[in-house]
């Protein structure tokens, strides 16, 4: 199928986070699509997303053209404040609101403006099935009927979805690259600096490396009367990081 839609000359959108699975994906999609067939687009997040994130990205795609968009209305912050709780595993408003949404509409204005794909796009996310019990359960190749509208159709492919994090690595390493310079600071993971879904490692990693928006989390959590963590404890206990 993958094959039959190269030959259509389907446009080929690389969602990009600047993590290690994005620039595997990135990777093994240059082998595949021809260059003119291909897009990447990054979420920014802002304020709460890694230092060099769009630096990074722009370092690893070679000539491939970028997009970077974001929420136009509210930031991340903003959109907990205003709704006076943090995303959860079950409601995660930030994929939604801050990254979903924003990359959907780019990649319906792109097609608009280039009428030489007629519509047809593979939607490329950089999930796999050794991340979690949930993301295994995935289908790695649907077309997705609710945006496969206005003379679009629409596929979301994940091509890494089979990949182990050490084989993600060595294809990072294989390439002559380098992850984001996260992961040497000790990070196991790239999302937000502080995400609901990261490890209590991860979040006292996140919190020593950056500690002004550290702060600024902490604080956020004592006006809204509402923890971040999973484990239902503020962050200052999760972490034993004092601020």
């Amino acid at each position: 199928m993958i094959e039959n839609l190269i030959e259509r000359g389907a446009l080929f959108v690389i969602n990009h986070s600047a993590g290690k699975d994005s620039q595997a994906m990135t990777i093994r999609l240059r082998k595949l699509v021809p260059a003119e067939q291909m897009l990447v687009i990054h979420a920014d997040l802002g304020e709460v997303e890694w230092r060099g994130n769009i630096e990074h990205i722009k370092s690893t795609i070679g000539d491939l053209p970028l997009i970077v968009c974001r929420n136009e209305n509210r930031t991340f912050l903003d959109m907990v404040e205003q709704r006076g709780m943090w995303p959860s595993p079950s409601q995660r408003q930030c994929t939604s609101d801050q990254k979903r949404n924003p990359i959907e509409r780019e990649i319906r204005r792109y097609l608009k403006a280039k009428p030489q794909f007629g519509g047809l796009v593979v939607n490329c996310m950089g999930i796999r099935a050794a991340e979690s019990p949930a993301r295994s359960k995935q289908t790695p190749f649907r077309k997705v009927d609710g945006n496969s509208l206005g003379g679009r159709e629409w596929y979301n492919w994940l091509p890494i979805f089979e990949l182990s994090t050490e084989e993600v690595f060595a294809a990072i390493a294989a390439a002559g690259e380098v992850p984001h310079w996260a992961y040497a600071g000790g990070m196991s993971r790239l999302s937000c600096v502080f995400c609901i879904m990261a490890s209590r490692a991860d979040l006292r990693t996140a919190a020593a490396l950056n500690p002004d928006l550290y702060r600024r989390y902490v604080e956020l959590e004592k006006r809204i009367g509402h923890t971040m963590s999973m484990e239902r404890r503020p962050l200052e206990e999760v972490t034993g990081i004092p601020v």
